[in-house]
């Protein structure tokens, strides 16, 4: 399996193609690396290739904050300027800037 070059980094905001929510991605894996219970409970029609980046978000909608594991394919760059709402944002990032969050100092 070839690994494709990520399109998005960490830092990056974002906002999913089809569902109503937006986050900060603060891991990317090359290709899948989640669990095959994970990629089964998708229904097959809408199941993203495994080939792809995946990217690690500080997620959030109009009525909560988690973490999500979303494809690629599956991500467009939120160009809005608004911040992440998202309470562990501040553990990890600082200064908004361009779409894009500066990982804190202590992460250096």
């Amino acid at each position: 399996m070839e690994e494709k070059k990520a399109k998005f980094s960490i830092g990056a905001v974002v906002k999913h193609k089809v569902h109503p929510f937006r986050g900060v991605i603060f891991d990317v894996d090359p290709t899948f690396s989640n669990t095959e219970e994970w990629w089964n409970s998708i229904p097959e029609s809408y199941r993203p290739k495994k080939d792809q980046p995946f990217y690690h978000l500080l997620a959030e909608n109009d009525t909560s904050y988690y973490v999500a594991y979303v494809s690629e394919q599956n991500l467009l760059a939120d160009d809005s300027g608004d911040p992440i709402e998202h309470p562990e944002v501040s553990e990890l990032f600082e200064n908004l800037s361009d779409g894009k969050y500066t990982l804190t100092d202590r992460l250096h």
